[in-house]
């Protein structure tokens, strides 16, 4: 009966394996799912939305107006870049002919510079392609360790209903 309670617990970790690197391949990206963290985005976006992002649309083919997560030109003190989602306000063209593109958050007065602007080829992510209002809190809920406690909980539940499921039915008659 134990092989068989292994045999579920492989099936549905590689099912869920080959979902995720599924959409890893159909978006294009690393990881194609991003929570909006600030109100910078505002109507549109929501602290706490989830975006799907696609890199199978080319930097060179985006145009104002369009959102995009990318990674900012500057870094923090941490020297971190920041990952932010913003707006595509303006695409201009160096004198080496690389586009450069600047952002603003649809909240947001004005670009803010090494956050918004500039952004070339190598800091962008991908395209929003889809927005799942709020379900970026559930996701943020779900993070290490929670994450991991969650999933060992359902694997002893799953574990303990195949073992009731198996277990010799016993009839007896006085």
């Amino acid at each position: 009966m134990v092989r068989k309670e292994i045999k579920y617990v492989i099936i549905i970790a590689l099912g869920i394996a080959i979902i995720f690197l599924g959409i890893r391949f159909a978006f294009g990206v690393t990881n194609p799912f991003y929570v909006v963290a600030s109100g910078s985005m505002i109507p549109k976006l929501n602290i706490g939305d989830f975006v799907i992002v696609s890199h199978n649309v080319p930097f060179d083919s985006l145009k104002v107006g369009d959102i995009i997560v990318f990674r900012t030109f500057g870094t923090t003190d941490t020297g971190q870049h920041e990952i932010i989602v913003h707006r595509v306000a303006q695409i201009v063209t160096d004198n080496h002919g690389d586009r450069i593109i600047r952002t603003k958050g649809d909240a947001n007065a004005d670009s803010i510079p090494s956050l918004d602007y500039p952004i070339f080829q190598q800091n962008y992510i991908g395209k929003v392609v889809y927005v799942i209002p709020q379900l970026g809190i559930i996701t943020d809920a779900l993070r290490p360790p929670t994450n991991y406690i969650l999933i060992g909980l359902i694997l002893i539940v799953l574990i303990y209903y195949l073992r009731k499921k198996n277990e010799p039915h016993s009839d007896k008659k006085s």
